[in-house]
Parts: C-alpha cells; sequence; structure tokens
C-alpha cells in the first residue's frame, strides 16, 4: 500500500484489534446480514484488508472458497490462530499490487479499508481486474461525511498513529466506486460504530 508507517500501525495494533472491534459486533452483524444473501456455494471470493477474520469466518461459510489477505503480516498471524477451514485461507497480500489472475473471482470483499489507503484509486483497479465480469464488490466502508462530524474521535485515532486518507458521504463514495467500472447495486447506511458504514455492494461493468 506504499506506506511503511501505515503498516508499522497496523502490525503494532494486530493483537488487540479482535478484542477491540467486540464493541461493533452488532455493526459486523448487520453488515453481515446484508452481504451474505448475495453469495452462494458456487463462489469464489477474495477478501482484502481482512484484519483478523471479523468478517472472514462468518461469510466463508456461505462460499466455495474464501481467501483472505491482508499486508499486516501481524494481521494475518491473529486470523491464522482463530483457525483455517477447508475453504478458507489466509494470505499476505497487497490490495493495490496483486499477484491473482484476472478474472479469477466471483467476488471481491474490502471492509473499513478503502478511506485508509493512501491509494485507494489502485486497490480499485486491482480490484477489478481480478473480478470476474458482472462480479460482485461488497465495500463496506467509514464514511465520516455522513451525518455529525466526529472531530474529537478523529483527533484521538490520529493522536494513535491512525491515518485516515479519504473522507466520504454517500453520494461522494458511491461516485468514487462507479469511477473505476462499477454499477452500485445497493448501498445501506449501518449506524452504531465509530462513524456510519456504508454497505456497499456494486457489481463490475463487463
Amino acid at each position: 500500500m506504499g506506506d511503511k508507517s501505515n503498516k508499522k500501525f497496523w502490525d503494532k495494533f494486530a493483537k488487540l484489534y479482535a478484542p477491540f472491534m467486540k464493541k461493533d459486533k452488532e455493526v459486523y452483524d448487520k453488515i453481515c446480514e446484508y452481504i451474505s444473501p448475495h453469495l452462494n456455494k458456487h463462489m469464489n471470493v477474495l477478501e482484502l484488508a481482512c484484519g483478523s477474520g471479523q468478517f472472514s469466518f462468518s461469510l466463508s461459510r456461505h462460499t466455495e472458497s474464501w481467501i483472505g489477505t491482508d499486508f499486516s503480516e501481524e494481521m494475518i498471524l491473529e486470523a491464522r490462530k482463530r483457525g483455517e477451514e477447508k475453504n478458507l485461507i489466509f494470505e499476505i497480500a497487497d490490495a493495490t499490487s496483486l499477484s491473482f489472475a484476472n478474472e479469477k473471482f466471483d467476488c471481491v470483499l474490502i471492509a473499513n479499508a478503502l478511506h485508509i489507503m493512501p491509494k485507494p484509486d489502485e486497490a480499485m483497479k486491482e480490484i477489478y481486474r481480478v473480478l470476474k465480469p458482472d462480479g460482485i464488490l461488497f465495500a463496506p466502508t467509514f464514511l465520516w461525511k455522513e451525518g455529525k462530524q466526529r472531530k474529537i474521535i478523529k483527533s484521538l485515532m490520529s493522536i494513535s498513529g491512525f491515518k485516515m486518507y479519504q473522507e466520504w458521504n454517500k453520494n461522494q463514495f458511491e461516485d468514487f466506486i462507479e469511477k473505476y467500472g462499477f454499477s452500485v447495486v445497493e448501498m445501506k447506511l449501518v449506524h452504531g460504530g465509530l462513524a456510519p458504514v456504508g454497505v456497499m455492494i456494486a457489481k463490475r461493468i463487463a
């Protein structure tokens, strides 16, 4: 992802990430509720920025195969500690420079990551490349410009070393996704976490 300081932050935070995110379990469950009807047992899915597997374990049971990837080696170690399944494996990978073949996957999931990437455009180009025509993109993302301002929360996150490069509202995020060759299928807002999450579901335009 081209930002070594950002990678260092996530490596250091890896062991605390899963316990920290437990407080947002209801938000994660709601996101899974929106995504799971679009999955089936014939699908091969690539997950980018999987962290320690918060979505991987819940959603992979609906698919044929699931590869969870993250650019943080420590995050992948934490995910593997939770176990790998017959159809679920974890690998280290940079979302902006993937080694997978063109048009390999039926779906790509990238959750709460595009806004913390210095070059999200490169990730979007790679997502388009590895998705099959009409493949599905799931991109639930914090929309910091949606609703009330959260200056105190953002200031505290910045002090801790967390970097946020992009801030969108719902319409701006839809425009961003469509710019890279996708058609928005639906976009629902989930409230209750650090900021509203826009659950983006889009299709690659063939």
